[in-house]
C-alpha cells in the first residue's frame, strides 16, 4: 500500500496508508484518542493523507471528556440490564462528570444507585470496545423503533434538545457498539462519539452522585424523566481528591454558613429566592455596598436612583419584552376602573417589576439635550430587579428572583468606546482584587448563529462583528485568557465577563460589561457632536460584582464564612479570663468602638474555654484575651483564626495595629507588626 505523510504531534510523518491511531500509538498506553485537524476522534480512526494529528491524553481536558461520555455509555447499559423497557434520553459529559436521562424506570434510590454502580463495573471489567458505525436514517429507525426519544433525535437532527450535539447533528448519523471480546454486541446506542477504546480504560476512577427529575428537551411540558449523575477521573486518586473537594464546598455553602454565622435567611413566608439580611448580614452587605460605591465615586460615576416598577411600555421601548417575557414577573393590571355592573370603564395599564435597570438609565440620558463635552457619561446604581427564576433553579444567594446589580451604563462616542470598555475592565479587576480575589480570566459571549435562540438577537450583522471586535481588543490588552462563549450574549450585544476562581478552584462569573448599539437607536439617544449634527452615543451596559447578593454568596464560600477583618460582621471579641476583669475588657472595647472598630464582648457566664471555642466558631478575626498579667501591664492577649496567640500587647498598640489592619483592607488573618508589638 502506498504511504501517506501528515503531521503527528507536531513532526512531520511518513505511514503506510491504512495506519490506524491504534497503531501509531500502541507503544503510548497513555493515548485514549486523537484529534485530526482539530477534531476528537476514535483512536482507531485511520490516518489520512496530508492531515494534522494530535494525541489525546486520558489526564487531558479532552481525554477526561471523552472518559466520562463513555461512562454515559456505561451506565446506560447498566440501567438497560436492570430495566430493559427503559426510554433512553441523552447522555452528555459536563464539568467534571457526566449525566442520562431515563424515561419508563422506577424511582432512582440510593440502593438503585449502588447497585448499577456494581453493574457498571462488571461492564468495565469485561473490556467491552466502542466500535463506531455508519448508519442511514432508515436503518436507525428500524434499529431505535423501541426508542422514542431516540427516534425523535434521528428525525430532527436533536434540534431544541440540550445535550444532543453528543448523538446527532453534523455528519452522517453513527452508532457506537458495546462489543465483547468474543465479538458479540453486549449493547449499542446512537452516538457521534469519540469512546474510549475499551470500558476498561474507565478503571475504578468513577462514581455514581445523585439524581434528579429531568424533562424532555427540557420542557416542562414535555415527558418527565430521572437524571442519573455521576462523576469520572484518570484515576482513583483524582476521584478521591474530587471527592474531597466536593466535601470541602459543601462544608463552605453559603446557605449552611449563612445560618451558623446569623448572616441571612430564605423565610418560605416571603417566598422562594428572596433574603433577608439579619444585622450581621447586613453589616457585611453595607461594607461591600459602601466600598464599590466610593470606588465608582472615585472613577467618575454619576449616581442615579429608579424605581422597581414601571410601565409594560418601557420594556416594549428596550426591547426586553416580548424576548424575555418569560424571566420577567407576570405584569400587574394598574388603574383600571369598573362600574357598579363590572363594566370597564376606565382600561387599566399593565406594570412590571424592572428585571433590568437600563431602561430607566436611558430615560435619565434622554431627558434634556447632551453634548459631546459631557461624554463619556457614566451612571451607577445599586439597582433593586426582579426575575421570575423558576422555582427548581432557584439557589442560595446565588440564583434568586429579588438581586441588587451595583449597575452602570455608560454613553460615549464611537472612538471613546474601545478605551472605555479597556478601562472598565481593569476597573473590575482592581475591585475583585480588593476582596481577595486574585484568578482571573476573561469570557467573550457572542450572538447564537443558529441555534434555538437566534431569534432572540437583535441588530445588524455588521453592528455585532463592530462591537464583538472591540470586546476582543479590550480583552487582549489585559494580557488574561479570552474564552469563547457562542450564544451566550445578551440580545442587544455581545459581552465579556470576568471569570474568578475562588479557594478551592471552583469558577463564577463576576463582572460582566456589554456593548449595546440597540437601545440608543429604540430610544432615540443622540448628543451633540463637535461638528453640531446629532449622532448616536454607544451604550455600554457594566456589572462589576454581578449582584450584590451573589457575590456575597461567593465570598462567603471563598473565605468560608472567614471573612477578612475589614468585612467581617464582628471584627474584635473580647473575653475577660475571669469576672473580675469584666470592667477592664469593657474599657478597651470603648477605646477600640471609638476608632470605628466593631466589636462584641464575651461576658456570659460560660467557662473560659469554651469562651474562645465559640469565638473561633464564630470566626472572629481577632481574639482579644485579658487576664491579670495582662491588666498589671495595660494590655491584651491576641489569638488569631489560625490558634497562634500574641500575649501581653499594650491596649493602645493593640488599637492602632487593628485599626490599621482593617483601614488598609488587608485580606489575610495576619496584623503586620503584631511580633513586634
Amino acid at each position: 500500500m502506498p504511504d501517506i505523510s501528515l503531521v503527528i504531534d507536531g513532526q512531520p510523518e511518513t505511514v503506510p496508508a491504512g495506519t490506524t491511531g491504534t497503531a501509531w500509538f500502541e507503544k503510548n498506553r497513555s493515548v485514549v484518542a486523537i484529534k485530526v485537524n482539530g477534531v476528537a476522534r476514535d483512536l482507531a480512526s485511520a490516518l489520512e493523507e496530508g492531515t494534522t494529528v494530535e494525541a489525546i491524553t486520558l489526564e487531558s481536558e479532552d481525554g477526561l471528556n471523552i472518559l466520562r461520555h463513555s461512562a454515559t455509555h456505561v451506565l446506560a447499559q447498566a440501567v438497560q440490564d436492570v430495566f430493559p423497557d427503559v426510554n433512553l434520553g441523552i447522555g452528555p459529559f459536563i464539568t467534571d462528570g457526566f449525566y442520562y436521562d431515563f424515561g419508563n424506570i422506577d424511582a432512582v434510590t440510593p440502593e438503585l444507585l449502588r447497585e448499577l454502580e456494581k453493574r457498571m463495573k462488571r461492564i468495565i471489567k469485561e473490556g467491552q470496545r466502542f466500535v463506531r458505525r455508519e448508519i442511514g436514517e432508515d436503518d436507525a429507525r428500524v434499529e431505535l423503533a423501541d426508542q422514542p426519544y431516540k427516534l425523535e433525535l434521528v428525525t430532527t437532527k436533536g434540534k431544541g434538545a440540550e445535550g444532543a450535539s453528543v448523538e446527532v447533528g453534523a455528519g452522517s448519523l453513527t452508532m457506537y457498539d458495546n462489543v465483547r471480546r468474543d465479538g458479540t454486541v453486549a449493547w449499542k446506542d446512537l452516538c457521534r462519539g469519540p469512546h474510549l477504546p475499551s470500558t476498561k480504560l474507565i478503571g475504578n476512577g468513577f462514581a455514581l452522585t445523585k439524581s434528579s427529575a429531568a424533562y424532555w428537551k427540557g420542557d416542562q411540558n414535555g415527558d418527565q424523566l430521572q437524571r442519573i449523575y455521576g462523576t469520572a477521573w484518570a484515576s482513583k486518586e483524582d476521584l478521591v481528591a474530587y471527592q474531597e473537594r466536593i466535601k470541602e464546598a459543601e462544608r463552605r455553602d453559603h446557605r449552611r454558613l449563612g445560618v451558623e454565622l446569623d448572616l441571612f435567611s430564605f423565610p418560605e413566608e416571603i417566598g422562594p429566592g428572596l433574603v433577608v439580611f439579619h444585622p450581621k448580614g447586613g453589616i457585611l452587605r453595607h461594607e461591600i455596598e459602601s466600598y464599590v460605591t466610593d470606588r465608582h465615586k472615585r472613577a467618575g460615576f454619576d449616581f442615579v436612583h429608579t424605581p422597581e416598577i414601571s410601565k409594560g411600555g418601557l420594556f416594549h421601548t428596550s426591547g426586553h419584552l416580548p424576548y424575555y417575557a418569560d424571566t420577567m414577573f407576570p405584569p400587574m393590571l394598574v388603574d383600571e376602573e369598573r362600574d357598579a355592573d363590572g363594566n370597564v370603564t376606565k382600561a387599566g395599564q399593565e406594570y412590571y417589576l424592572k428585571a433590568m435597570n437600563c431602561p430607566m438609565h436611558n430615560l435619565i440620558f434622554r431627558s434634556r439635550g447632551r453634548s459631546y463635552r459631557e461624554l463619556p457619561l457614566r451612571f451607577y446604581e445599586l439597582g433593586h430587579d426582579y426575575r421570575y427564576e423558576k422555582s427548581g433553579v432557584v439557589h442560595g444567594l446565588t440564583r434568586m428572583r429579588g438581586f441588587t446589580q451595583d449597575d452602570s451604563h455608560t454613553y460615549c462616542t464611537p472612538e471613546q468606546a474601545s478605551q472605555e470598555i479597556r478601562t472598565q475592565i481593569e476597573f473590575f479587576l482592581s475591585i475583585l482584587s480588593a476582596f481577595g480575589l486574585k484568578d482571573f480570566y476573561l469570557e467573550l459571549s457572542t450572538r447564537d448563529e443558529d441555534g434555538k435562540k437566534k431569534d432572540k438577537f437583535i441588530g445588524s450583522d455588521e453592528d455585532w462583528a463592530a462591537a464583538t471586535k472591540a470586546l476582543q481588543d479590550a480583552c487582549a490588552a489585559t494580557g488574561l485568557d479570552l474564552v469563547p462563549d457562542p450564544g451566550g450574549a445578551a440580545f442587544y450585544g455581545p459581552k465579556v465577563s470576568v471569570q474568578v476562581k475562588d479557594a478551592i478552584g471552583r469558577t463564577w462569573q463576576m463582572s460582566t460589561i456589554q456593548y449595546d448599539f440597540n437601545q440608543p437607536e429604540r430610544f432615540d439617544l443622540e448628543y451633540t457632536a463637535a461638528n453640531g449634527t446629532r449622532q448616536r452615543p454607544v451604550m455600554i451596559h457594566s456589572a462589576k460584582l454581578g449582584s450584590v447578593e451573589r457575590f456575597i454568596g461567593v465570598l462567603t464560600e471563598h473565605y468560608a464564612g472567614a471573612f477578612p477583618a475589614w468585612l467581617s460582621p464582628v471584627q474584635v471579641r473580647l473575653i475577660p479570663v475571669a469576672e473580675a476583669f469584666d470592667g477592664y475588657v469593657a474599657d478597651v472595647a470603648a477605646k477600640l468602638r471609638e476608632r470605628g472598630v466593631r466589636v462584641e464582648t464575651d461576658l456570659s457566664d460560660d467557662r473560659f474555654g469554651k469562651k474562645i471555642r465559640n469565638a473561633s466558631k464564630d470566626k472572629i478575626p481577632f481574639t482579644l484575651i485579658a487576664g491579670g498579667e495582662d491588666v498589671e501591664a495595660g494590655a491584651v492577649s491576641f489569638r488569631l483564626r489560625d490558634g497562634s496567640q500574641h500575649n501581653g500587647v499594650p491596649v493602645e498598640r493593640a488599637v492602632d495595629l487593628i485599626v490599621a489592619h482593617v483601614e488598609e483592607r488587608n485580606n489575610g488573618d495576619h496584623i503586620a507588626g503584631l511580633d513586634q508589638a
